[in-house]
């Protein structure tokens, strides 16, 4: 039990291994120091990927659900964030498939609302409102975006993971996340610069 109370704060492979055998004794404890770790990036992710918040709540309980329930499944080999993301993708997809019944790749904001944007703490109200600020102009000019290239730039530059992961998640070849990455980038350009 004292390594588990550690596990969240090793690195690499140390850390999945030790979240793996935590999850198969679905050590209550170890699920919160998780949802603690997580809780801000899951809930920004499902927002971004659904623009819609009680739907992203919905989802944020359910893939901690799936967590429990499931977590035996995860086996340590991926980063467990990784992991984490491609259950919330999966249940989005399948809730905005009954929702809509329309494809993930189909979906996009309104041009003119943005999208909302998970709280998150901040060490000073100034910066905290500049930030704030910044990034809901990026979520301005992301929701514009094709999904599948919004997608490709939050899990790359909000989440921070790397290529393989997402084209993991996404189960896109790399080459397809690459590309995707690229013309997202490529598409925000002419917005960034003319906000400036």
């Amino acid at each position: 039990m004292a390594s588990l109370v550690h596990c969240v704060s090793l690195s690499g492979a140390d850390e999945g291994i030790e979240i793996a055998a935590g999850l198969r004794r679905r050590d209550p404890d170890l699920l919160d120091r998780l949802i603690e770790q997580y809780q801000h990036r899951l809930f920004r992710y499902l927002i971004s990927l659904t623009g819609d918040r009680p739907l992203a709540e919905d989802l944020f309980q359910e893939t901690w659900v799936r967590v429990l329930e499931r977590g035996h499944r995860y086996d340590g080999r991926a980063r467990f964030v990784a992991w984490l993301i491609t259950v919330a993708r999966n249940l989005a997809i399948d809730a905005l498939r009954a929702r809509r019944s329309i494809s993930l790749d189909v979906l996009t904001g309104a041009e003119d609302e943005a999208p909302l944007q998970p709280e998150s703490p901040g060490p000073d109200p100034y910066q905290l409102l500049a930030s704030r600020q910044q990034e809901e102009r990026l979520a301005v000019f992301l929701s514009c975006l094709p999904s599948h290239y919004r997608e490709a730039l939050v899990l790359r530059y909000h989440e921070e993971l790397s290529i393989e992961e997402i084209a993991t998640i996404t189960r896109a070849p790399a080459s397809t996340v690459k590309t995707r990455i690229a013309r997202g980038l490529r598409a925000l350009g002419p917005r960034l610069e003319a906000y400036r």
